[in-house]
């Protein structure tokens, strides 16, 4: 709402305690687009937002798995073991790097084996926008430059009459995709920021503090169904490789880089499970060893291909998919009713209790309720929220110590100059101030629901 109303991008930490730290807000458009939503539809664009993204990746998944004319139900079968080995999907940037990161393979996976760079043309486009949406447009520049190699490398077993490569893999002219490599990395520029997503990406989405803090960064534990479905997946893709009388180079170097992150950090499997639908969309490697058994006359032609959608079974499968999300739409609970479920979750009525006795700030936060209360309280600025590229590792790690009771609560100066502490009803802190005298003595509680509780500093209850 900030940018839309300022008509501005903001550079430093808005809403939070760290006004002078420089602030690299990556995801800038679509905040803008869920700001324009939230203006016309209130507290239902989210839920619709939602909608949209669940429906676009069961449709870039589907165009995936056929990336390489597998059959229409093999497709289907692949599309929706695609979406539950995926984690659960939110609202957030993230999303859009799933959606892009589809797209781009889809591209990749048809010019290997069309030979054609007509379709690689579109890539610059596709990330002058992922460069604007989320930081992980860095994955889809690194898969470009896995094609690049790979087509290098192939290049020169040819040369050096190597005839063990894919049959199905047309050389594609290396310069020109050279050439658009080069345009998708000053693509990746054209942002308020120019280089800055960049330089700012690996230790914002990798960070220390976030291996050791959020779960989402732990390795696969395998005690959920759906890690299982990735597990299977990544096998069958191996297997499909691993049954060709040849070698595909692009596809084996993304799945293995795939797995190797899929499996140590579960916020990003979706890089194991997407490689693993294009590789799988040519089935188990059977298709080409039947063809490799044949007579040249009798294989099928690259002009003539299997099981193809028709144009009418698009458009019905379009305009069901329209009928479903009008539905669901039209189904979504209207504001009040949302705000209630929100408030399950999140100190809706703290805030209301803060902002009807006119609390002073700043406030000392839980973090999970950080990047709410810059929506829903912004004159209260927090201590933190999910903003890594903002706070950095020193902050963040100094935060989790105080609230994970390795330093004391006293010593940090965030919580000295708080003009409140809203925190979690069960956490730590609260039972630190309920338990120790020292610090009850200090800070009064004034509000508490099944949720939340207000403390204010004796001084300031006086």
């Amino acid at each position: 709402m900030w940018i839309l109303e300022n008509r501005s991008i903001p550079r430093t930490g808005l809403f939070s305690q760290y006004t002078n730290l420089a602030w690299t807000d990556s995801s800038w458009l679509l905040d803008v687009l869920v700001a324009a939503m939230y203006k016309l539809f209130g507290l239902k664009a989210l839920p619709m937002l939602l909608m949209v993204l669940k429906a676009a990746l069961a449709g870039v998944t589907f165009v995936l798995a056929r990336a390489m004319r597998a059959s229409f139900w093999s497709a289907v079968a692949l599309s929706a073991l695609a979406q539950y080995a995926i984690l659960s999907l939110q609202p957030l940037p993230y999303v859009f790097s799933i959606l892009f990161f589809a797209v781009e393979l889809w591209v990749l996976v048809r010019s290997r084996r069309s030979g054609s760079t007509r379709e690689l043309f579109w890539l610059p486009l596709l990330f002058a926008v992922w460069a604007n949406v989320h930081l992980q447009f860095v994955v889809g520049l690194l898969v470009l430059g896995f094609f690049l190699i790979a087509l290098l490398l192939e290049d020169a077993l040819r040369r050096a009459g190597v005839m063990w490569l894919s049959r199905r893999i047309v050389p594609v002219p290396i310069a020109q995709v050279g050439v658009i490599t080069a345009l998708c990395v000053i693509a990746t520029l054209l942002n308020p920021y120019t280089f800055h997503p960049l330089a700012i990406a690996y230790k914002t989405l990798y960070s220390s503090v976030g291996f050791e803090h959020f779960a989402e960064m732990s390795a696969l534990s395998f005690r959920k169904p759906q890690e299982y479905v990735l597990m299977l997946l990544i096998m069958a893709a191996f297997l499909a490789l691993g049954r060709l009388r040849s070698l595909e180079l692009f596809e084996l170097i993304t799945l293995l880089a795939g797995t190797a992150v899929a499996f140590r950090i579960q916020r990003d499997a979706w890089m194991a499970v997407l490689p693993a639908v294009a590789v799988l969309s040519g089935g188990l490697g059977l298709r080409e060893l039947d063809q490799e058994s044949r007579p040249s006359e009798d294989r099928p032609s690259k002009d003539r291909p299997s099981s193809v959608v028709t144009s009418s079974q698009r458009a019905y499968a379009g305009a069901l998919a329209l009928v479903v999300l009008f539905i669901a739409v039209w189904r979504i609970p209207d504001d009040k009713e949302l705000m209630s479920k929100v408030s399950e979750n999140f100190p809706v009525r703290a805030c209301e209790y803060m902002a009807d006795n006119h609390l002073g700030g700043p406030i000392f936060n839980s973090y999970l309720w950080g990047s709410f209360l810059t929506w829903y309280a912004p004159q209260y600025p927090v201590v933190a929220d999910s903003r890594v590229e903002l706070y950095g590792n020193d902050v963040l790690s100094r935060y989790f110590d105080v609230v994970g009771g390795k330093e004391r609560l006293e010593s940090e100066p965030t919580v000295a100059r708080a003009g409140m502490l809203l925190i979690e009803k069960q956490s730590a802190i609260a039972r630190a101030l309920v338990k120790f005298p020292a610090l009850s003595a200090q800070y009064k509680l004034v509000y508490s629901d099944d949720i939340a509780s207000v403390y204010v500093p004796q001084r300031a209850a006086q």
